[in-house]
């Protein structure tokens, strides 16, 4: 089946893109667009009834690990290598913002 385009097609899908085409770039735009639909049917013709649907091409699935609850937080790992810390918080140099 041989898709038409018309000119005023071109024309408005030019007005559209904000594309000033010259006469021989409308007429390959008009070429193109005839074998991109005639292509689209093709396709259309094709049996996928046994064809799975899909989002994506490759398996998607979760890659974060699973939240465990344990009994501790692992502070005391945390703070081993502190240089300085003051019961549970790392000692810091004091930082003064201003001019």
């Amino acid at each position: 089946m041989a898709n038409v385009i018309s000119d005023e097609t071109i024309e408005y899908v030019g007005i559209l893109a904000k594309l000033e085409l010259s006469e021989e770039e409308k007429e390959n735009a008009k070429k193109d667009m005839e074998e991109m639909l005639d292509y689209i049917d093709k396709l259309g013709e094709l049996d996928t009834s046994s064809v799975e649907p899909l989002s994506h091409v490759f398996p998607v699935h979760n890659v974060f690990r699973e939240d465990e609850v344990n009994e501790h937080d692992g502070r005391e790992n945390t703070l081993a290598n502190a240089p300085e810390r003051n019961g549970d918080s790392f000692v810091v140099p004091k930082t003064i913002l201003g001019d």
